[in-house]
């Protein structure tokens, strides 16, 4: 495979300057594969290699014509990548064969430089080509008006020809068309409810999302689940083949009555409405019972620390008396009559309808005395903080006590507005977009990035230490769950680290001037307008 590389000082539109070659006599090129960089002050070199030649090396002095499409500069060890085509490069190649041979035990060669009037000490080291500043934003969405969006891109891609799922289309318009910043592959992070298996029953519904149907959210699960008014989820608890099951739920609409018991015998009910969440420690038994307030019942998401979870593996109350003796059951419970158990369900009831419960209910008075840590948050109550670009209210065990091992943040972002881009260092984060229309491109590093387009009802995963936003594409407010699986909510901002590095360091890495520097935050932006 051929390798060229072109070291240049300052150039225009078109610019005939001298350069050395050095090559091997017994290689064969071709024009193809060039890689443009500066190697010594104000001079130009052009180096071809060849992988599988080891032979002596040819040197030659002749000139050059370069045509560049836009300016450039270089300096002493500044390598400034050049967006040009070449030419004569057929006449360099036959030169190859015509110049006289020179022993050498080194590819390359330095050469004098020619002196450039753009010298400057504030410069930085650029070794590779500058990214592309070409627009990349989603060329449609769903409420387009194209009916029949093409994977076309500019120059690339082209139309489809055999069949297409056009509305899957209109609701993925940046992998369908991706932007040309995507590159490799970071696993699948999004994932619809709509396309998840729903199970029904007398009173309602759930439906479920774990690896099964996506592969990439390892370290947590999902189920929504509809209950009409006075329908119970029925007395059960959580637990998996390896670890205790952690429970945590955000009411979607209506209100829920929950009820437990802890291990030492205390008791806890309370009503919990749309906005605000619950969490139930590992093992923990518990109902939930859809209440009045709402003539449709209650929807709410549930979300448990282990991405192989599945809803039909609980532990039911009904399910568990059904395969029990019934003179073991009259046994344990020390009932005199003996048909008091003979009207148990035969299997699990799992969601049915009952009489809606009164709002104020009370549960039974236990020696042991109630819960000393609520296991229901008021998040609908607690005061979101502005930003620029929207809002974020942020729940871990800092202000409520008792989830400690699920933290979250409920965030909104204005059209036009975005969630600043930032990883989480210590979690993966599990998403889920309550309304309105965004993306995200997700880092995986080693070059992998990918764009995923989300709506309302949609599941979004990031694994940890990848780099990510959430951008408004639409035009009314984006409001998302970031959900982790720990006791804080932590993230860095790539906006307040580089604030925060010395000048020096960035302007190294980006070419940043001075006035740029002084505009990053050094504290968090979050949602940026």
């Amino acid at each position: 495979m051929v390798f060229q590389k072109v070291f240049a000082p300052f150039l225009m539109r078109t610019k005939a300057l001298p350069l050395h070659l050095s090559l091997h006599e017994d290689s064969k090129y071709d024009q193809s594969c060039a890689f443009c960089n500066v190697s010594t002050e104000n001079g130009f070199e052009v180096m071809w290699e060849e992988a599988r030649s080891r032979g002596p090396l040819t040197r030659v002095f002749v000139p050059l014509l370069i045509e560049t499409t836009e300016p450039y500069y270089s300096r002493a060890n500044q390598m400034i990548p050049v967006q040009s085509s070449l030419i004569l490069l057929v006449a360099l190649s036959k030169l190859c064969n015509t110049a006289p041979a020179v022993s050498s035990g080194s590819i390359t060669e330095s050469v004098s430089a020619i002196p450039s009037s753009t010298d400057s000490a504030a410069l930085s080291v650029t070794t590779v080509p500058f990214a592309s500043t070409d627009p990349n934003e989603p060329l449609w969405n769903i409420d387009s008006p194209d009916s029949a969006p093409s994977p076309v891109r500019g120059s690339l891609g082209a139309s489809i020809i055999g069949p297409d799922n056009i509305p899957m289309d209109l609701e993925n318009a940046d992998l369908f068309a991706p932007p040309t910043s995507d590159n490799g592959d970071t696993g699948n992070s999004k994932w619809p409810f709509a396309l998840s298996h729903n199970r029904l029953q007398t009173g309602g519904w759930a439906r479920q999302e774990n690896i099964e149907v996506m592969p990439i959210a390892t370290a947590m699960a999902s189920v929504d689940m509809r209950l009409e008014a006075g329908a119970i989820r029925e007395l059960h608890w959580h637990k998996t083949s390896e670890v205790n099951m952690i429970f945590w739920a955000y009411v979607l609409k209506g209100t829920s009555q929950i009820t437990a018991v802890d291990t030492e015998g205390r008791n806890f009910i309370a009503n919990v409405r749309a906005g605000d969440l619950w969490f139930f420690p590992p093992g923990i038994p518990h109902s939930i019972q859809a209440t009045g307030d709402d003539p449709d019942g209650t929807e709410f998401l549930l979300i448990f620390d282990d991405g192989a979870f599945s809803e039909d593996s609980t532990f039911l109350l009904t399910d568990w008396l059904a395969h029990v003796p019934a003179e073991v059951i009259s046994k344990n419970f020390q009932v005199n009559n003996s048909e008091a158990f003979a009207h148990i369900p035969d299997k699990e009831l799992y969601i049915f309808p009952s009489v809606v419960p009164p709002d104020d209910q009370q549960a039974p008075i236990s020696p042991q005395g109630t819960i000393p840590q609520s296991y229901a948050f008021s998040l609908s109550s607690l005061n979101a903080t502005q930003l620029s670009g929207g809002s974020v209210k942020i729940v871990d065990s800092t202000i409520f006590p008792i989830s400690t091992t699920i933290a979250a943040a409920e965030v909104t972002v204005e059209p036009g507005a975005m969630r600043e881009l930032h990883w989480h260092p210590t979690m993966d984060e599990w998403s889920f977009f309550l309304e309105g229309t965004g993306r995200v491109t997700v880092f995986a590093s080693q070059s992998n990035a990918r764009t995923f387009n989300y709506q309302a009802g949609d599941i979004g995963y990031v694994p940890t230490a990848m780099g990510h936003y959430v951008e408004n594409t639409g035009n009314t407010t984006l409001r998302f769950l970031e959900i982790f699986n720990s006791d804080r909510f932590q993230d860095i901002s790539l906006n307040q680290w580089l604030a925060l590095t010395p000048p020096s360091l960035v302007k190294a890495h980006l070419n940043l001037d001075d006035e740029t520097i002084s505009q990053l935050s050094k504290t968090k932006p979050i949602v940026i307008g």
